[in-house]
């Protein structure tokens, strides 16, 4: 008597096959979930469900390529920053912008290469603006210092 050969169906099948009416009633399967759309739910619902787009931290509020100066807020490390230099080369300013941005209360951070200022809740909108006000005058002092003339930018 020969062997009975098993189909590949006959493997893919369980040996012993459960049904609902064989499981403990604990483990009724209950029904399926309907999924539902965010239109659907309540404003209660959807309270806190909102999804913020982050913007890039530090964020570059300016940037001059040609003289080679950038200004950066960072949320969240609480400050406003200048960098100086061009195409990732890191440039070292002049004595007198230097001492402009000691000045105006700049400090240098040798590990982000930096220089740095603290953001701070009370004088918050002061201090970017007071930012921006420095990063226009390094801009046009290096700007002079490597005999750019103002009207040589990039027309795009």
């Amino acid at each position: 008597m020969s062997p009975r050969k098993r189909t590949p169906k006959q493997d893919s099948q369980p040996e012993t096959a459960t049904t609902t009416a064989e499981l403990p009633e604990t483990a009724v399967a209950e029904p399926p979930i309907a999924e539902t759309k965010p239109e659907d739910k309540s404003f209660a619902e959807r309270v806190g469900q909102r999804a913020v787009a982050s913007a890039p931290d530090p964020f570059r509020i300016a940037a001059d390529y040609i003289a080679g100066v950038r200004l950066f807020e960072s949320k969240q490390d609480r400050q406003m920053a200048l960098k100086f230099g061009q195409g990732g080369s890191e440039d070292k300013p002049s004595q007198a912008v230097i001492d402009k941005l000691k000045e105006a209360g700049y400090r240098w951070n040798p590990s982000d290469r930096i220089w740095a200022h603290p953001v701070r809740g009370e004088s918050a909108m002061s201090t970017r603006i007071e930012a921006e006000k420095l990063y226009q005058e390094v801009r046009q002092m290096i700007r002079q210092d490597k005999g750019i003339g103002a009207g040589q930018d990039i027309p795009f």
